[in-house]
């Protein structure tokens, strides 16, 4: 993990994992089944997930705050408490759409935020497009933006900026994997398009 400012000299961060199996022919992303028209479900995230943290630390400290200081973009909570809100997993809603075959592909919207992480799920030819006038940025990014001053391509490419999982549906689809992912209690909206690269 890169985290200047956060470990000293002798520090080391320890990580767990989990290995899973998957059928071989079921593997995602379909490079094969993927196609420009096809639509790009995104689902709300509950923060910043874990990423972008050297900066939120350096906004902080532009902005003279502490993580115990009120949060000025969620009442009630502490910045410390708002921040570390915890990451939002999203298997229980996407496996059943995976297992009945309606998803293409998936990109987890992690460290490299809503521009590194979706070219990794296309094939050599297509591309995501974002729209993101599609959804409101939420609060939380709203006040890092304003407060740190960041450009809205760094915003994009270091945070989530309130999307956190994508998936990739065929047009015909989007409608049932809409429904299907709002019974789970996911926030998702349509959030683009695969276009021809």
């Amino acid at each position: 993990a890169e985290m200047p400012g956060m470990y000293a000299e002798d520090d080391f961060d320890l990580a767990g994992f989990v290995v899973g199996a998957a059928e071989r022919g079921r593997l995602l992303p379909d490079h094969d089944a993927m196609k420009a028209g096809d639509v790009l479900i995104g689902l709300a995230s509950s923060g910043v997930h874990s990423n972008g943290f050297s900066l939120v630390r350096k906004v902080m400290e532009v902005a003279g705050l502490d993580w115990s200081d009120p949060a000025p973009f969620e009442p009630g909570k502490t910045l410390g408490e708002a921040f570390l809100t915890p990451t939002r997993l999203y298997v229980k809603s996407c496996l059943p759409l995976i297992k009945s075959g309606l998803v293409k592909g998936l990109a987890h919207i992690t460290g490299g935020g809503l521009v590194e992480n979706p070219p990794r799920m296309m094939p050599d030819g297509l591309e995501a497009r974002i729209d993101y006038s599609a959804w409101t940025l939420p609060p939380m990014f709203q006040w890092l933006a304003e407060t740190g001053g960041i450009e809205v391509h760094e915003m994009h490419r270091t945070f989530n900026c309130g999307v956190g999982m994508l998936l990739c549906v065929a047009p015909e689809t989007a409608d049932a994997a809409l429904e299907a992912l709002a019974l789970t209690g996911e926030r998702a909206m349509i959030v683009g398009q695969v276009e021809t690269a």
